[in-house]
């Protein structure tokens, strides 16, 4: 579904990828690991068009958008749940999910305000509340649902759980459970490597803008010395 073949990107003078790789099929959970300043985050922001490519090429379902507008980009069935959450601030809950939202599918088995308060239900209580308003933990959520609005085919999420009390933690992890039983493709950035490696299918390790590892879940918990390496503090 996605594939990132050796794409080199920078910020300016400052080269942070060095021919990056990386596929997701359809469906797969992968997650994309690494220590701060790696260049996880810059990863995404090329694959949604927000940070130009200087090499290499990045696919979706075949087609290239290498360095389209975040719109088109968006468009084609990628959503994103940014870093910091960046919800609107001054727009109800409710306003919120229904700013970016796109149109179910025929089928009508598309995300739609229901199911995101289905998913959850904290959320339902909130609708006329302020964006600004919300815990740490109602905007990811909110966050998470305002991206599903969108009826994405990938769904990546960059620092999923980060700040985030342990119950509410909790509560992604069980959403994206059931987002992946539901077949949904998902990118995930996060810390929390230890429940990462008991719900998601693969792994990608990066290191100075480089993929210096994957495998499967079953493979990272095995490997101690590989995570004390490249994701030990």
């Amino acid at each position: 579904m996605l594939s990132i073949q050796s794409v080199e990107a920078a910020y300016g003078d400052s080269q942070v990828l060095y021919g990056m790789t990386l596929e997701i099929s359809a469906g797969e959970f992968v997650t994309l690991l690494g220590r701060n300043g790696m260049g996880k985050t810059t990863t995404v922001r090329t694959i949604m068009g927000i940070l130009s490519i200087v090499a290499g090429n990045i696919k979706f379902e075949e087609k290239i958008i290498s360095n389209l507008p975040s719109f088109r980009v968006a468009k084609y069935g990628i959503g994103l749940v940014p870093e910091g959450r960046q919800i609107f601030p001054n727009l109800t809950v409710r306003e919120n999910l229904v700013a970016t939202a796109v149109p179910a599918n025929n089928k009508g088995d598309g995300w739609s305000m229901e199911r995101v308060i289905d998913l959850f239900p904290v959320l339902k209580d909130r609708l006329g509340s302020m964006g600004n308003q919300l815990s740490g933990g109602e905007q990811q959520m909110l966050a998470i649902g305002r991206a599903l609005m969108t009826n994405p085919k990938l769904l990546i999420l960059d620092e999923a759980t980060e700040g985030l009390a342990p119950m509410v933690r909790q509560e992604i992890w069980k959403c994206l459970q059931r987002l992946k039983k539901e077949s949904l493709a998902l990118l995930v950035i996060d810390k929390n490597v230890d429940i990462l490696s008991q719900i998601a299918d693969r792994h990608y390790i990066i290191e100075k803008g480089r993929v210096v590892w994957q495998g499967t879940s079953m493979e990272l918990r095995a490997n101690e010395q590989l995570k004390q390496n490249y994701l030990g503090v």
